[in-house]
């Protein structure tokens, strides 16, 4: 067993830079590559993709970023965990092997998670009495049951330690935690196991604080002046210990910084309740650690306490709810205020003469510029312009494109000072609906395969 482990989180989400991974390899030491894809909306759009073609659904994104680092990460034994997979595992599988092969890559021992997605079986599990009510207002699934598009359990760090078990180098799950990606590597090295509660509350922590990648090495951190290069900023490196403890740091030389706040400022993030942080591993309390800065760009976290986890897996399941545009102007020179308001009023007038109404819930305006991100806090009663954002929700997809029909015209039939067209007229887009539910752990089984390039 090693007396202490290197696990880089290089991507906090579908979309993150690209110069996160690439640099975590390339810069400096590293045992372990961990790499975050997915958000619920995200499953959604994978799911649609498989659907039009059996080869897409999962992150294409992340064979990019391997293209620059496949051969550093196997020439230097650096083990990948992802849930690039999305709701195609095995794409994701047989892309990367493809790349490995046109590199000249042999022996590369890829592995796959598969089990989370539960789409075809739901006709199954609530026949049997699953029915996966709505955990924010109760309703059964059977209320958007003709609509849905994706359904995924949050699967956790055992599996991720299993496919390492078997030799897998690069890891590919669906919808696996955020936290798994960091977890799963420690309890594969230090052999922890399921009632290893404490352990596994360290795990979940160290996932944790690392899932947003920068943003626990001072991105989007409310002491951004004492952040330096921001160019260069490093992402976070978890450098874990047999007993729990890990220190959260980043390569040398490196921009950002790693301190007690800025670890602090994203162990809160997506907080409910802190003694009780839930996880398909266990529980965790983190109000027990005990946080302290233990050099530059170094901060170590011990006495984290944890119990068991719950007998329900979470599962994130979208479904089909309508359609929604968004539109906006800029609005410039003397009472922009009363002028973007005028516009808005103009719209919805015009939008009603011809009998195309919307209610006050289905509509959104707002004037970028006048104060509207901090309402009643940080208004402005006479900015130079303001831009002005207009938004329509509902189920009549026609509806909707109508209203898009109507916003440009204000350059030539409005106040004066309006401009900011170029992108033509809005179109109705999906909305996709969030359902959150519970299921019981005993009707998900994991599956876990390694092939070899």
């Amino acid at each position: 067993m090693r007396d202490k482990v290197l696990i880089g989180y290089g991507q906090g989400f579908w979309g993150d830079s690209i110069l996160g991974p690439v640099r975590l390899v390339r810069e400096g030491p590293l045992d372990y590559l961990a790499l975050d894809y997915l958000a619920e909306v995200t499953m959604s759009i994978m799911q649609k993709l498989k659907g039009r073609n059996p080869k897409a659904g999962y992150a294409t994104d992340f064979v990019k970023m391997l293209e620059r680092t496949l051969p550093d990460i196997h020439k230097k034994g650096i083990k990948v965990v992802a849930n690039a997979g999305g709701v195609n595992p095995q794409a994701c599988l047989d892309a990367v092997l493809e790349l490995a092969r046109k590199q000249g890559i042999k022996g590369l021992k890829v592995g796959v998670i598969e089990g989370d997605d539960i789409l075809a079986r739901l006709p199954e599990l609530q026949k049997g009495g699953h029915m996966l009510a709505n955990m924010d207002d109760g309703r059964p699934l059977s209320a958007v049951q003709d609509k849905l598009l994706s359904a995924n359990v949050y699967i956790g760090a055992f599996a991720v330690a299993e496919c390492l078990a078997q030799g897998a180098q690069i890891v590919i799950g669906g919808r696996l935690t955020d936290p798994a990606l960091v977890a799963g590597p420690m309890i594969h090295e230090f052999g922890w196991s399921p009632t290893d509660y404490d352990k596994l509350a360290a795990g979940t922590m160290a996932g944790h604080i690392a899932e947003c990648g920068a943003q626990c090495t001072g991105g989007n951190y409310t002491g951004w002046r004492e952040v330096k290069d921001f160019v260069r900023i490093g992402y976070p490196i978890i450098e874990a210990s047999p007993d729990g403890t890990f220190v959260v740091t980043k390569h040398d030389g490196t921009g950002g910084l790693v301190s007690r706040n800025t670890v602090v400022s994203q162990l809160l993030y997506e907080m409910g309740d802190p003694k009780r942080y839930l996880g398909p591993d266990c529980t965790a309390d983190f109000t027990s650690a005990q946080i302290e800065e233990v050099g530059k760009d170094r901060v170590r976290l011990s006495g984290i306490k944890g119990g068991p986890a719950t007998e329900t897996y979470k599962v994130s399941l979208s479904y089909e709810n309508g359609y929604k545009a968004v539109s906006q102007l800029t609005v410039s020179g003397p009472d922009a205020i009363a002028k973007a308001k005028l516009c808005a009023d103009i719209v919805w007038g015009r939008l009603a003469f011809d009998g195309c109404t919307f209610e006050e819930h289905e509509k959104i305006v707002e004037l970028v510029g006048a104060g509207v991100c901090h309402a009643g806090i940080n208004e402005s009663s006479n900015p130079p312009e303001v831009v002005l954002r207009l938004g329509v929700k509902c189920q009549d997809e026609k509806k909707v494109d109508r209203f898009g029909m109507e916003v440009v015209p204000l350059v030539t039939s409005g106040p004066p000072g309006v401009t900011g067209f170029a992108g033509g007229r809005a179109k109705a887009t999906d909305i996709v609906g969030y359902w959150p539910a519970l299921l019981d752990k005993k009707q998900v089984q994991t599956r876990v395969r390694v092939e070899v390039s």
